[in-house]
């Protein structure tokens, strides 16, 4: 290959087309395979390669990372007061945790990075004479490509002859509007076919291409869902909240003249038992299983933060074709217009359908010929094909006896509107088309030109597209789970009305034309018309993304599924965007969630999976709240109040990165899938948690009481004692913010939770017990203190249920239960 073309190719953009031909040695019939295969060794795949990452940097990143840094410092502080003791634990800890995140981060990219790679994307190819399917980054200079609406470039190319196209350039432009590309002009990598199909010759490929010198100029931005927007909250109030505590006990210590190093240190380890330093990973681990779970079911998530989005999805706005239909589109009787046959008419219909395409409604018009009608005696030159504006095929045709016409097929209403037939055609075919819509039957106008524009309307085809078989009972499922379907389709009303008669949808369909109709001041009517519709019809990309900004401003989390690239805009306007089987490349880069089988099914799946996810994180939240409560005002009251430091600072680290491994586990938990929405409600959350966190204060400063008062026990064991009974209380604490109900509700828990806990809760016994870094305290009083631990989980449990009845807003509240009964 030419070392010009792949050092070079920028000079290429603005070079005439057929420098660009004799440059990459083009060949209307493609390369060959061998060839391919050469310049690919010479010019690398094309990608853009990954910023790579030194494992050993990542591996240390974990020892000091943005939120456990104070460990750290505080691992210093024991070196310069020579607590070696306390150094080397913390160290060793440090070292754990870091292998355990790092690992923790490897499998979930290697995860996600499995996930993509079933998404990437595809070229049709000329090699060795014949068009093929190849995947995008073995593209090459010199390679032919043929570009249709709805595919994302997939390398730097020069248009050959052909129709203008329009080319979506913003992502690498900033236009906002898409631009009309002609033959010999150049379109780049990444951009977005918005009408039209034409052949290409590709220039570059990979860090060559436009969009590959640019990316380092490019930042993505990085929006935050719902979900983490509550975790981010969550993290902020505990931080807030231990700095408060920290700076009270460092003034009444360094008041009481306490050494100053030993009290900052003792603060910092005290910070570190406050910051949920296990949050991000409990949420991304949360975020990977929940994503694995669902790739065995054939759905695939691009943005994580999607399954988050989804617990609280009540509105779905689904596609119609292929995803509550069958996409099996079966021929029946036509409507012919007197003079014309049956056999003409779907002969024109064939003549303007193109089976390279794989165009369904193609397909099924090619098929119905049934070789009655052959059509390679036909010559056709100029064919439009289909695109969602205006509706219709087009083909220029040269008949076997030379003379020339022109046909064209596409929605009846288009073609009426085209062909201007006598009133009397017209309101027959109106009727026809109402008639076939009547039994759920989809209509293909069909019109010939024998002059240019002098078109004759010859009839109507009628297309069943049969509901699929699930899609019913999977609409009922939705329904029970509080999630509204709105079907969203571009056939006409009384087809939508018929369709979603059939699958219990009901049959309030809305005409999307009323949005064109209305008035600005009839706005607020609309939305409220949009938020009451079972679905919409005869719906243009702008209705969509209008749908759900519609009922997103009525206060809906919206979920919509779609699969062309007119779908796109309403798939990232969405706030889980979902590309349905054999969806375009433009709808799988903007949705969230692509699904690799057809059917509502799977989404039903994702939402189960994601409200899953959310009373997981939920409980995990609950319980951190509570813990981090417990042990900061236990903590600060037993300084200020008693002078005494109730842990050592090496026993904090213990509790914080003991405790909070084992907590990972609970993206395994078993739960049960809410019937409702999920949506945060944060002062229940902080409700539940600040009860439990008084009460198990309460627990802890009774026992140091009975501890000291009673048994007369030693300071330094009273503190292993406390060690224990924080340690193993605070794990208890999950599995009472894992239900809503009594402790011993179903579902139990997983074996992997249990599992962690009890390993963990072991360690925690037999360092208190032998004295690892403590005093030790022997079996007997670490057997009195698991029993006090499970004595006080059960009344816990009681004052769980009670905190619920006041705090849960969806149940009656106590007091009004008592006035009722009173």
């Amino acid at each position: 290959m030419n070392a010009t073309v792949s050092e070079n190719a920028a000079d290429l953009v603005e070079a005439p087309l057929d420098q660009v031909e004799k440059e990459l040695d083009y060949n209307p019939n493609g390369l060959s395979q061998a060839e391919a295969e050469q310049r690919l060794e010479q010019v690398g795949y094309n990608e853009l390669p990954e910023k790579e990452v030194n494992p050993i940097v990542k591996f240390l990143s974990y020892l000091w990372g943005p939120i456990p840094w104070m460990i750290e410092i505080a691992a210093i502080l024991s070196l310069a007061v020579r607590h070696w003791a306390d150094f080397a634990i913390i160290l060793t800890l440090l070292v754990v945790n870091a292998i355990v995140g790092f690992w923790e981060e490897f499998q979930a990219g290697n995860t996600i990075a499995a996930l993509k790679a079933r998404l990437a994307p595809e070229a049709h190819v000329r090699r060795d004479g014949s068009w093929q399917i190849i995947p995008a980054r073995e593209l090459v200079p010199g390679d032919l490509i043929h570009l249709r609406i709805g595919e994302i470039v997939p390398a730097d190319a020069r248009l050959l002859e052909g129709d203008p196209i329009l080319v979506d350039q913003s992502a690498l432009t900033g236009e906002s509007l898409p631009v009309t590309a002609n033959s010999g002009n150049p379109v780049y990598s990444g951009s977005i076919i918005k009408r039209g199909e034409i052949d290409g010759l590709v220039y570059a490929t990979g860090e060559r291409t436009y969009f590959g010198k640019t990316t380092q100029l490019v930042e993505t931005a990085h929006t935050e869902s719902h979900f983490q927007q509550a975790i981010l909250k969550i993290g902020d109030y505990l931080i807030v909240l231990a700095v408060i505590l920290v700076v009270l006990i460092l003034g009444i210590t360094l008041f009481r003249g306490d050494p100053f190093l030993t009290t900052l240190q003792f603060a910092l380890v005290l910070m570190v038992a406050a910051i949920p330093v296990a949050m991000p990973t409990v949420l991304s681990v949360t975020m990977a299983v929940g994503a694995r779970m669902l790739a065995e079911k054939e759905a695939i998530v691009t943005r994580l933060a999607s399954i988050e989005e989804l617990a609280g999805v009540d509105v779905l706005c689904s596609d119609k074709t292929g995803t509550l239909t069958q996409n099996k589109l079966n021929l029946g009787e036509p409507f012919v217009v007197a003079g014309q046959t049956a056999d003409g008419l779907l002969l024109c219909a064939g003549l303007a359908s193109r089976s390279e395409d794989n165009d369904p409604i193609d397909m099924t018009v090619l098929s119905g010929l049934n070789g009655s009608h052959p059509l390679d005696v036909y010559k056709v030159g100029h064919f439009q094909p289909f695109d969602p504006v205006h509706k219709r095929t087009e083909a220029a045709v040269i008949g076997p006896d030379g003379s020339s016409f022109t046909v064209t097929k596409g929605a009846p209403q288009v073609i009426l509107a085209l062909a201007s037939p006598p009133d009397e055609v017209q309101q027959n075919a109106e009727k026809a088309v109402n008639g076939f819509a009547a039994r759920g039957y989809r209509a293909l106008g069909v019109a010939r030109a024998d002059m240019p524009g002098q078109w004759q309307f010859l009839g109507i085809l009628p297309l069943f597209d049969p509901p699929r078989e699930d899609s019913k009972a999977t609409i009922e499922m939705a329904g029970e789970m509080g999630v509204k379907v709105k079907m969203v389709t571009g056939d006409q009303v009384a087809i939508a009305k018929e369709t979603a008669r059939q699958l219990g949808l009901g049959t309030n369909i809305l005409d999307a034309g009323l949005f064109a109709d209305t008035q600005h001041h009839q706005g607020g009517q609309l939305d409220e018309a949009i938020e009451k519709a079972d679905g919409f019809a005869q719906v243009f990309p702008e209705h969509k993304y209008y749908i759900v900004d519609a009922l997103q401003q009525q206060g809906h989390i919206v979920g919509m599924t779609g699969d062309g690239v007119n779908d796109s805009p309403a798939l990232k306007k969405a706030d889980a965007g979902i590309a349905v089987s054999g969806a375009t490349d433009a709808a799988r880069a903007a949705a969230d969630i692509v699904l690799l089988t057809p059917g509502l099914s799977v989404i039903i799946d994702a939402l189960k999976e994601s409200r899953k996810i959310f009373r997981r994180m939920n409980s995990y939240a609950i319980y951190r709240i509570a813990e981090t409560i417990r042990v900061l005002l236990f903590m600060t009251l037993s300084i200020v109040v008693f002078n005494f430091y109730p842990v050592t600072a090496i026993m904090i680290v213990l509790l914080a990165l003991l405790n909070d491994g084992a907590i990972l586990s609970i993206a395994y938990d078993n739960v049960y899938t809410s019937n409702e929405p999920e949506v945060w409600d944060m002062p229940q959350v902080l409700g539940i948690a600040t009860v439990l966190g008084i009460a198990g204060l309460a627990a802890s400063f009774l026992l140091f009481y009975l501890a000291e008062q009673y048994f007369n026990l030693p300071r330094d064991m009273i503190q292993s004692l406390i060690y224990l009974k924080l340690s193993v209380a605070g794990h208890l604490t999950i599995f009472l913010t894992r239900t809503r109900g009594p402790f011993w509700s179903p579902p139990p828990p997983s074996k992997i939770l249990l599992g962690a806990v009890l390993i963990t809760q072991a360690i925690a016994t037999l360092i208190t017990v032998y004295g690892v870094f403590m005093t030790p305290i022997g079996w007997k009083w670490a057997l009195v203190v698991w029993a006090y631990a499970l004595a006080w989980f059960l009344v816990n449990d009681r004052i769980k249920l009670f905190a619920y009845r006041i705090f849960d807003r969806g149940q009656p509240a106590l007091l009004s239960a008592i006035s009722s009964r009173a």
